[in-house]
């Protein structure tokens, strides 16, 4: 039935037109802004989750710039330890050398004794942003990753490293309470009875029983040096190790957020078109039904 009060076709082209306009600009703010789900109305639960993902990698970006500076404090660590390992092993050799009968140990004592200054300016110099891990007797912590658990809360983990400044410990001295260096504790440091300490004895009036025991506390101080190097360069590996899975790990949580709330580009623009035509069909079949009352017109006039 014609009426020229109410024209249903033109309301239910003009219903249908309103609808493809909508889905004709939500799939255009989806191309435009790259996202399925942007704001929390287009998916609650996806917006939720994404949210916090995107947080959670934000502090991952944080423990993996903290690695950063605890490897370079960790390397800063080793490279004093592994370059005070060879002036302890030259120091050994000159007292090796000591041994021949007729030799001047004046003059050996000297080149000790601006090989034992070396050791201190290496032990002074391997500070890194305000730590040093060759000289003191406190806990070193690095952090290592960043943690929420099942329950939604939230920790971040560390590796810590205790500095043991005995003779047989893993620094070369150790640290007063006023934060300088204690040049009687550590490795090199300890006195070892009359001989002295590393940092400190003086062969000039060694005789041979001296000799010997200088040599096995250099020895003892070597392996001592050595097993702390070792331990540096363990976390040192370990920190690396840490670095890659925290940087895969973001990765990770990124691709996650993408699959939940990125568009699919390929789909959206296929849509996208198929709209815009429904859309051009739409105002077409409005037109035609707007046109119903001329034909009505029409019928009066002839």
């Amino acid at each position: 039935m014609t009426s020229i009060l109410t024209n249903v076709a033109a309301m239910a082209a003009l219903q249908t037109l309103r609808g493809i306009s909508n889905n004709l600009q939500d799939t255009q703010n989806r191309v435009s802004s790259g996202y399925r789900v942007e704001k929390a109305a287009d998916n609650a639960a996806y917006w939720s989750i994404a949210t916090t993902m995107r947080s959670d990698n934000k502090a991952l970006s944080a423990v993996s710039d903290a690695l950063g500076l605890g490897a370079a404090k960790v390397d800063t660590a080793y490279t004093a330890m592994d370059n005070a390992i060879d002036v302890v092993s030259e120091i050994k050799s000159k007292i090796v050398a000591a041994t021949e009968k007729g030799v001047d140990k004046t003059k050996i004592q000297e080149e000790i004794s601006q090989l034992q200054a070396q050791l201190m300016s290496i032990s002074q110099s391997a500070s890194f942003s305000g730590e040093n891990w060759v000289a003191g007797n406190t806990t070193k912590s690095v952090v290592s990753t960043f943690v929420r658990d099942g329950n939604g809360n939230v920790s971040v983990k560390t590796t810590d490293y205790v500095l043991d400044s005995s003779s047989s410990g893993n620094v070369l001295f150790g640290m007063t309470t006023t934060g300088t260096i204690d040049s009687s504790t550590g490795i090199i440091g300890t006195s070892n009875g009359t001989i002295g300490s590393i940092y400190t004895m003086n062969i000039t009036s060694f005789g041979q029983p001296e000799i010997a025991m200088a040599l096995t506390a250099i020895e003892a101080g070597l392996e001592a040096m050595t097993k702390a190097a070792s331990q540096l360069g363990s976390i040192s590996n370990r920190i690396e190790l840490q670095e890659n899975f925290v940087a895969a790990l973001g990765d990770s949580i990124d691709s996650g957020v993408g699959r939940l709330v990125d568009a699919d580009m390929e789909e959206e623009s296929s849509r996208l078109t198929a709209l815009q035509t429904q859309q051009q069909l739409a105002i077409q079949s409005l037109s035609i039904a707007n046109s119903s009352a001329q034909n009505v017109l029409t019928l009066f006039r002839s």
